[in-house]
């Protein structure tokens, strides 16, 4: 059928041919004479009747030449001015062709007019000419308007059809029906598109089958005019054919002129119309108790879809037989087989055998083509082996919930473990860092060997983490741990603790109300330390005394100087404290005197009290020394408090002072000449000891460096005031050194021994005789053994006096609760190359 239709379009194309070869022979001749005149008067006017002319120019129609003309030169046509010249006429052309690009493919003879064509035209380049022709005489002027000449170029069949691609890529679905689209074709031709030349026509001239000699039916089908190749037929099965090759055609002039070939490749596309199937469907397998993600078998299914697509990839399920989900099974993306695995550890004192039901499908759902089949299934039986099992914890991580203040001998868990196989267990602690605990060996009861401590390092956020191991003793060994984990509960076991126990305040009535400031710590953690309260027990001491409480409300300002002290002001009450210490609102407090104290030593007894539940509270004494103080605060003399008033000194004032200095030095003079005579006139023979009166008692340096004095000498120095005043009558009056400007104030109290206890006599008459010092040495000896009044050998002893106070003040205020190693000196580098220095002196690092 194919052959006779191919012989059929071949003679019709040699009939067309013939036809055209002889209208092409005729129209050289005649077509020219036809359509194009021998001679054109482009200039000619219209007249009515002879009498008038039309004042326009004729319409000129195209010239037509035919593209690759090989008669060149070749007159196209001849143009004539009818006007009447007593001279010459000459003609010019100008244009596209002539003297525009392209040039030279035209000229006109300047004497007869002739258009001339001077090469082969190319319609594909140039379609047509405009141009515009002339009539001049012979000095140049015009004779007539330009005239507008048009010459259109005819197309020839001279270009081939040619595809788009030397070879196109399609497919599609098996058991496609026919007339299923499959791709599409197409080609362009170069000719003028209006005629016969470029109208194209599509057909497939050859068919192979990949693999080859599959199908020899002719299965596609191709539109003629459109290109869209179609299925022909039924029967496109990709399990049996991959493919096919089309060879494919294209021709000019309806089918009848000039050709091109080109291939086309169909390529078959798998669909899901073939359901996976097991085989075998019965598979035996064994699994080892106690253990998990292990591969225990594989299962195997076919699938004769394409390879490597959702067509033919499988996914399995275990569709009965897994309740407890102990099983898993994935699919191999290489192999496409089943992988069954232990997810969940079996137990062979449970269960011995399992016997699974796995379902097969594809990736992707069935296609309505597809066989209606049952789903396959496969039939897996499991077989537990049995082995010797660790013992388990109940629980991992072991949680306890414990005061730190537990009593040792509490028990703190029990009944921690088992063994699956009933074997006799061993208990044993691995790791416990403070050694808190104990354990049973044989009944792994855990108790508290001895009270925790929260403020240990090993207790991170209130816990202490412990590490217990179980052994199985019959079989092999084998041993579990598991995690301990106490939170200790915080108890309040410790009492509040105040410091500084000693410090200064500020006498003067009009200073500011001063006050010592006070800081309370507690070794227990939130919330059974701060806030604390203060309080003052005795009524005698809060008569005098008051304490105030720094709550959070307070704004506290303060200011630093080197090598001076922290300076505090609060604001409400107005009070300004020197303290070193850091700040916390809810650990401080402020003692402050409530009337004006006299100068001298004070003890205040504070009663601190924690938040614990139940609270703790403590007494603290605090030895309060009030004294006069300067301007930044600090303790000085009284003479110095009195050059450091703000009252300036007038010229009269200070001729008194130095009347007075010059009266002072006077009598000091006479007070040592007096002196002098009364050693020259003691009596020979009386002891050193032996003085104007019975109770001079004193204690002489004899200056032995002197020559010619010996021991009647006693030019010596006065220590008298070395000796306690409390312990010593009173001295005569030569004895006593000058006035001086430090007052003699109350001695410190001491709370370490009783002092309200009648002490026995001391011996207060000297001897007669400097032989009897011993004795009198011995008696005072006797009498301080049995004072009650004396503190025991294990107390701190005062051996002596060593006066009231210091004109330096009191250092209790620099106190600190921390050592020098805790202290950060860097800031001092800051300040200077000086302080550097000192900042290495207290912290070499």
């Amino acid at each position: 059928m194919l052959a006779q239709e191919m012989a059929s379009r071949g003679l019709a194309v040699l009939c067309v041919l013939v036809a055209g070869l002889g209208q092409v022979g005729s129209s050289d001749q005649a077509g020219r004479e036809d359509l194009n005149p021998a001679a054109l008067y482009p200039w000619r006017q219209r007249s009515s009747g002879g009498l008038s002319r039309v004042k326009r120019d004729w319409i000129i129609p195209p010239i037509r030449v035919l593209e690759n003309s090989k008669q060149v030169p070749e007159n196209l046509v001849q143009i004539k001015s009818d006007k009447i010249f007593t001279g010459e006429v000459i003609y010019k052309l100008e244009g596209p062709g002539v003297d525009q690009d392209p040039k030279n493919l035209f000229e006109i003879d300047d004497k007869t007019g002739w258009i001339r064509s001077m090469i082969p035209l190319d319609r594909e380049k140039y379609r047509s000419f405009t141009l515009k022709a002339f009539a001049l005489s012979p000095s140049g002027e015009r004779l007539e308007n330009p005239s507008t000449i048009e010459i259109v170029v005819l197309d020839q069949n001279d270009n081939r059809p040619n595809f788009s691609q030397k070879e196109f890529a399609g497919s599609v679905y098996e058991f496609s029906v026919p007339g299923t689209s499959v791709m599409s074709v197409t080609a362009t031709d170069a000719d003028d598109p209006t005629t016969d030349n470029a109208i194209l026509s599509y057909s497939i001239i050859g068919q192979e089958s990949i693999p080859l000699l599959r199908i020899n039916k002719t299965m596609f089908g191709i539109n003629n005019e459109t290109g869209a190749i179609y299925t022909r037929d039924v029967g496109l099965d990709w399990e049996v054919v991959k493919g096919f090759r089309l060879k494919l055609q294209v021709a000019d002039m309806s089918g009848m002129g000039l050709t091109s070939l080109a291939n086309a490749v169909i390529h078959v596309t798998d669909i899901n119309n073939n359901p996976p199937r097991f085989s075998p469907d019965q598979y035996t397998m064994s699994a080892v108790e106690n253990k998990i993600d292990f591969v225990i078998g594989w299962v195997n299914a076919t699938d004769n879809d394409e390879p490597g697509t959702g067509n033919w990839e499988t996914k399995y399920t275990i569709a009965k037989g897994n309740p407890s989900r102990n099983f898993a099974i994935r699919t191999d993306p290489v192999t496409n087989e089943g992988i069954l695995s232990v997810v969940k550890a079996l137990d062979y004192e449970s269960q011995e055998v399992y016997t699974l039901t796995l379902t097969v499908e594809n990736v992707n759902p069935l296609s309505i083509k597809a066989p209606k089949n049952p789903v396959s299934s496969a039939t897996v039986v499991v077989t537990v082996v049995n082995e010797n099992e660790a013992p388990r914890f109940i629980k991992d991580p072991i949680e306890i919930l414990v005061p730190e203040s537990v009593d040792p001998g509490t028990v703190l868990a029990s009944n921690i473990a088992y063994d699956p196989d009933n074997a006799k267990l061993k208990y044993d602690i691995l790791r416990d860092p403070e050694g808190w605990l104990i354990i049973n060996h044989e009944t792994g009861e855990i108790a508290a060997r001895k009270p925790f401590n929260v403020l240990s390092p090993h207790v991170k956020n209130n816990m202490y983490n412990a590490v217990i191991r179980v052994t199985d003793t019959d079989a092999g060994g084998i041993s579990t741990t598991a995690s301990l984990v106490i939170t200790l509960w915080e108890t309040n076991d410790f009492l509040p603790q105040l410091f500084p126990l000693m410090g200064t305040v500020c006498s003067e009535s009009g200073r500011k109300t001063s006050g010592l400031f006070l800081t309370a710590v507690d070794e227990d953690l939130p919330p059974h330390a701060e806030p604390f309260t203060f309080h003052l027990q005795d009524m005698n001491v809060s008569a005098n005394w008051t304490i105030i409480q720094v709550n959070g409300k307070d704004r506290i300002r303060y200011s630093y100087r080197p090598g001076h002290m922290l300076c505090l002001l609060i604001p409400t009450p107005s009070i300004c404290v020197c303290v070193t210490l850091s700040l916390s609102p809810e650990t401080h407090a402020v003692l402050q005197p409530l009337v004006e104290l006299e100068t001298g030593e004070y003890a205040v007894t504070v009663l601190v009290t924690d938040s614990g539940t139940p609270s703790l509270s403590a007494y603290a004494q605090v030895n309060v020394t009030v004294c006069p103080c300067g301007k930044d605060g600090e303790c000085k003399t009284e003479a110095a408090a009195i050059f450091g008033t703000r009252v300036g000194v007038s010229f009269i004032a200070l001729l008194v002072i130095m009347a007075s200095i010059a009266l002072l030095l006077l009598l000091l003079l006479l007070a040592v000449a007096v002196g002098n005579c009364r050693r020259h006139h003691m009596k020979k023979g009386e002891g050193l000891l032996v003085g104007d009166s019975d109770e001079d008692i004193r204690d002489n340096i004899l200056n032995y460096d002197e020559q010619g004095g010996g021991e009647e000498d006693e030019n010596a120095f006065n220590i008298d005031l070395l000796r306690n005043p409390t312990d010593v009558g009173p001295l005569p009056i030569s004895y006593y050194p000058p006035v001086s400007g430090i007052p003699r104030g109350k001695q410190p109290l001491r709370k370490d021994y009783p002092d309200n206890l009648p002490s026995p006599s001391y011996p207060r008459k000297p001897p007669a005789d400097p032989t009897d010092i011993e004795d009198f040495i011995n008696d005072g000896l006797e009498a301080a053994d049995h004072d009650p009044n004396i503190p025991p050998y294990d107390t701190a002893l005062i051996y002596d006096y060593e006066g009231d106070g210091s004109l330096a003040g009191s250092l209790s205020s620099i106190a600190s609760a921390s050592s020098d190693g805790d202290q950060d000196y860097d800031y001092l580098n800051d300040w200077g190359p000086r302080f550097k220095k000192l900042a290495n002196m207290y912290d070499p690092r």
